[in-house]
């Protein structure tokens, strides 16, 4: 039990026409739940932490960013990661004031819908469900790749089955197993980054079996600036792109915790701490990563032109990744191999990421009536079974590498998938707008709210005008020459979208909402109510570290009365 008083801490002075928003002036009594529908909050501020920071890093920062590299050259790289970081920043800056104000299930895709247009909200979703769900496979298959490192003759099929049976049980029991999984392997991450940019510093200052302290040689001979495509300063910008286009698919961060949002406990506090890990997160491991991959290994490296062109085997695999083909170079045993070791784990874990958010953007979608209503249904203990059921119909895709090149799997799966990912940024930039107007309308001061973005609006126009350019020109190779595989393979999502958001706007005649008539109470009363019933002091990332190994018990504890 216990007892809620929502007070004008959000409120403004109000406009004639428009109802205060955040005013209630009544006390009511009764079971303080953990949200407004099924899910449960177990997740714990250090299991957010590592979800923040590494529950969505691939194969992309170790593996495909040599594709990057070899069509950009590392100077290109470095300013395409940088800038794409930069823009990303701008995204999380409005996601961060957004969600933690409203760390509602189904996230951003459910704030769409009630405060742009309810067919918004249905493209948006649908679109990041099909994203994350066409992730699972893409994983998969990277997973079958990698693993060929060591040997050829391991079976795809039971791969793919082993996988898609670990997702199932990691994501059929309570969202704190989940959560408890991805801590682990997350760190097992940060780890493998911590290794590589070692690793970078230590050799290039000299400490190799060869004793070359090669520096930036690689910056110099071949250059900074690889030409793509054509030469001369056109092909150098093209190169640029290309490292631009492999940034948009390996920088990513504010949709996940944006998603596990709904299931943390102490949402206001430790979703926006979690936001605020992703600006140096992005500093450090996708810049940083750039910047060591530019350094490691030259451009016109001969093994990685030849896996890239496919005249030699191992694409896909840590045979790709510009550090192991340096750890070779220079006649490194037994790093590479722990290093795809790791690969491995970081594999396994985005998928597992990949598999919980497809089913809490489905749990979405069926909540707000986007989805057939069946989905709703979760189990005791907060888990949305037939969402997850399926969503498991889908990791049964990455089977196609039985038949077909797992690389040409990969393939297909990135084209359609980076656009998706592009997509998101844009939906959440738009929503941003619409809050932002809604709240200068309304009334409701910003400053008074949880996380409060900074350079607002102009931020969310800087980031959605970006994201719009990068989905429209992100293919345009298939127009030079046309190619009519390409065009489709680079722009079905593309395509998908204005069917989804017209189709179900005329199916349902949505408007989009006013400002005035914007929803800023929602579920912020029971958010607040149940962030009154903690009597503890928040737990900071650190003291719950030493908790694991038996020290400061007797603190914090997020205790609830």
């Amino acid at each position: 039990m216990g007892t809620f008083k929502a007070d004008e801490k959000y409120g403004g002075a109000g406009t004639d026409t428009t109802p205060e928003p955040m005013l209630v002036t009544d006390i009511q009594q009764g079971e303080v739940s953990d949200n407004a529908d099924n899910l449960q909050r177990k997740l714990g501020n250090r299991q957010i932490q590592l979800i923040a920071i590494g529950g969505s890093i691939g194969t992309a920062l170790f593996v495909s960013i040599g594709g990057g590299l070899a069509r950009g050259g590392p100077g290109s790289l470095l300013l395409a990661y940088t800038l794409y970081s930069c823009m990303l920043g701008l995204v999380n800056n409005c996601m961060a004031e957004m969600s933690t104000f409203m760390p509602v299930s189904g996230g951003f895709i459910r704030l769409a819908g009630k405060w742009v247009d309810d067919a918004f909200g249905f493209m948006a979703g649908w679109n990041f469900f099909f994203y994350e769900a066409l992730l699972i496979p893409f994983e998969i298959t990277a997973l079958n790749l990698v693993l060929s490192f060591w040997r050829d003759d391991i079976p795809t099929a039971a791969v793919c089955a082993g996988c898609i049976v670990l997702y199932a049980v990691l994501n059929i029991l309570a969202v704190k197993a989940y959560g408890e999984a991805e801590f682990w392997l997350s760190g097992g991450k940060v780890f493998l980054i911590a290794i590589l940019f070692s690793f970078t510093f230590v050799t290039m200052v000299g400490g190799n079996p060869q004793h070359d302290a090669y520096g930036f040689r690689y910056w110099n001979n071949p250059g900074a600036f690889a030409e793509h495509r054509t030469t001369g300063s056109l092909g150098r910008f093209e190169g640029f792109l290309a490292a631009l286009w492999s940034a948009s698919f390996t920088v990513v961060g504010p949709e996940y915790i944006a998603t596990v949002a709904a299931e943390a406990k102490r949402p206001r506090i430790y979703i926006k701490n979690a936001f605020k890990t992703v600006y140096w997160r992005f500093g450090i491991f996708f810049i940083g990563g750039a910047l060591c991959c530019g350094i490691v290994v030259a451009y016109n490296d001969p093994t990685l032109v030849a896996i890239l062109g496919g005249d030699k085997g191992g694409a896909g695999t840590a045979a790709a990744s510009p550090y192991v083909i340096a750890m070779s170079n220079l006649g490194i045993g037994v790093l590479p191999h722990l290093t795809n070791a790791l690969i491995v784990t970081s594999i396994f874990s985005a998928g597992n990421t990949y598999t919980y958010c497809a089913t809490r953007s489905l749990y979405g979608l069926a909540l707000e009536g986007r989805a057939p209503g069946f989905l709703k249904k979760c189990t005791k203990n907060g888990v949305p079974i037939y969402c997850f059921c399926t969503v498991m119909l889908f990791p049964l895709l990455s089977f196609l590498s039985v038949s077909s090149s797992s690389a040409q799997v990969l393939t297909w799966l990135i084209n359609l998938i980076t656009a998706g990912g592009v997509i998101d940024y844009i939906v959440m930039s738009v929503t941003y707008i619409f809050f932002y107007r809604a709240c200068k309308r309304q009334g409701l001061d910003r400053t008074k709210l949880p996380y409060t973005g900074w350079f607002q609006p102009y931020c969310a126009w800087i980031s959605l005008v970006f994201m719009v350019c990068i989905v429209t020109c992100y293919g345009y190779s298939c127009f030079l020459p046309w190619d009519v595989t390409g065009f489709f393979s680079y722009y079905t999502m593309v395509l998908l979208v204005p069917v989804l958001y017209f189709g179900w706007k005329a199916i349902k005649r949505t408007k989009i909402v006013r400002s005035q008539d914007a929803d800023l109470v929602w579920e912020a009363p029971v958010i607040d109510a149940y962030e009154a019933t903690f009597v503890s002091e928040p737990v900071g990332f650190w003291t719950e570290m030493l908790q694991l190994v038996g020290l400061r018990r007797a603190k914090g504890g997020d205790k609830r009365a």
